[in-house]
């Protein structure tokens, strides 16, 4: 009889292993943001995960604590039954069969569920694993401070609430993972990926720069400033005087024609600053998720970005930010440019003043924009020089050849992947 007894608590033994081993897979890949959301939606269960998993060094350590005991113990009586069996010799077959019993039932299995059936095992265990943690939490909190004391002789230390990764790049590998495995195609990853950029580019990495903008003279005569505006593909225009860099309005193609139309059509009797609204000076260290929130609350669609000495940089527009999300938007009065040509051999031919973020997510491409906001940046950048036409450059994976360079500008180059 006794040997009866001791072998059932030997095997209930292991079935604890088995829970404790598959409750700490379960409970430690749950993911706390569908918890979070099932509990409002009403499930307790949910809710006591997600307070459960808040302390991940608590939990995990009163599991193992649990999985250990259980485990030695179940050796110890294995051990002492298999002794009064075989005599010394079965110290070899307690060995033996543990190794085996413990790896299958106690560690692979219950892990394999604890995976493959990650929220309905955590929100099964979770009420006893939840009066377990609270019963040998003062142990658990002993062996953490005993680990970090340890640690710290060998230079290890860990900051308070210390995290490898970020909430941001936890997401964006979340996001990359799930492209991988074809949950996501490339446009809803890009997407994604685009909401995570607004809160670390600021509104000088995608703002049209200042030779590029296209602007109408205050000080021309009326009818050149009308023609101008309703010729231009865009429906706000900088106006400047003096000098380009003295921008004193924003013209609205729209205003403009209920102004002609108040003068009866007569381009002569308009006066341009009249119809022009005040300009918008935002500094170019300004976050693409504050200069969005700004946009949203001003109601405004433009802004000119100057740089720390007041001098104008550049624009940026609502769409610019929202095309950072969605990708480009073209409509039937967009301007064709000619930005970015695939070649037959496999090559690119890309004008230098196309962005690298456009370059990347158009050829999936990971081209470093860090240093360089242009194709030609990034080129000067790494190069150390200006370089001369037909140079050739090596870096990042890709061949660099300048076709075309005026002045000090890189106008046109080739890429291929080396």
């Amino acid at each position: 009889m006794e040997i009866w007894i001791t072998a059932l608590a030997v095997l209930l033994l292991i079935c604890m292993s088995g829970f404790f081993s598959g409750s700490e897979t379960a409970l430690t890949a749950v993911s706390r943001g569908r918890m979070k959301q099932l509990g409002n939606q009403g499930n307790e269960r949910a809710e006591a995960v997600s307070r459960l998993t808040e302390n991940k060094e608590r939990l995990i350590g009163a599991l193992l604590i649990g999985n250990n005991l259980v485990n030695v113990l179940s050796s110890a009586l294995a051990t002492s039954l298999f002794l009064s069996l075989f005599g010394e010799t079965g110290v070899v077959y307690a060995t033996l069969l543990m190794t085996v019993m413990l790896v299958i039932f106690a560690e692979v299995l219950p892990k394999y569920l604890g995976i493959s059936k990650t929220d309905r095992f955590a929100m099964t265990v979770v009420p006893l694993i939840q009066r377990f943690v609270a019963i040998v939490a003062p142990l658990a909190y002993a062996v953490d401070v005993i680990v970090r004391r340890i640690l710290a002789l060998f230079g290890v230390t860990f900051g308070k609430g210390e995290q490898i990764l970020s909430a941001h790049e936890e997401l964006r590998g979340a996001v990359e993972v799930l492209h991988e495995e074809g949950s996501f195609i490339k446009e809803e990853r890009d997407r994604l990926g685009g909401v995570l950029d607004l809160s670390e580019l600021d509104v000088g990495d995608i703002m049209i720069h200042r030779t590029a903008m296209r602007m109408v003279n205050a000080d021309d005569p009326p009818e050149t400033v009308v023609r101008e505006v309703l010729e231009s593909p865009y429906t706000r225009l900088p106006v400047w005087r003096g000098e380009t860099d003295n921008i004193v309005g924003i013209v609205h193609a729209k205003d403009l024609l209920r102004a002609l139309h108040a003068a009866d059509n007569d381009p002569t009797r308009i006066d341009i600053m009249k119809v022009a609204n005040r300009p918008w000076f935002v500094p170019d260290t300004t976050m693409l998720k504050d200069q969005l929130n700004a946009f949203l609350r001003r109601k405004a669609h433009v802004a000119l970005v100057v740089d720390e000495y007041g001098e104008l940089e550049g624009l940026v527009t609502l769409e610019d930010i929202i095309e950072e999300i969605i990708g480009d938007i073209a409509d039937e009065h967009d301007v064709e440019v000619a930005g970015v040509t695939t070649e037959a051999d496999g090559s690119v031919v890309v004008d230098g003043s196309v962005p690298i973020r456009d370059l990347n997510r158009a050829l999936d491409w990971d081209l470093p924009d860090d240093d360089a906001n242009t194709i030609a940046g990034l080129v000067i950048h790494e190069a150390k020089t200006i370089p001369a036409e037909k140079q050739a450059f090596t870096f990042h994976g890709k061949r660099f050849i300048i076709l075309k360079r005026e002045k000090n500008r890189i106008k046109r180059l080739r890429v291929r992947p080396v």
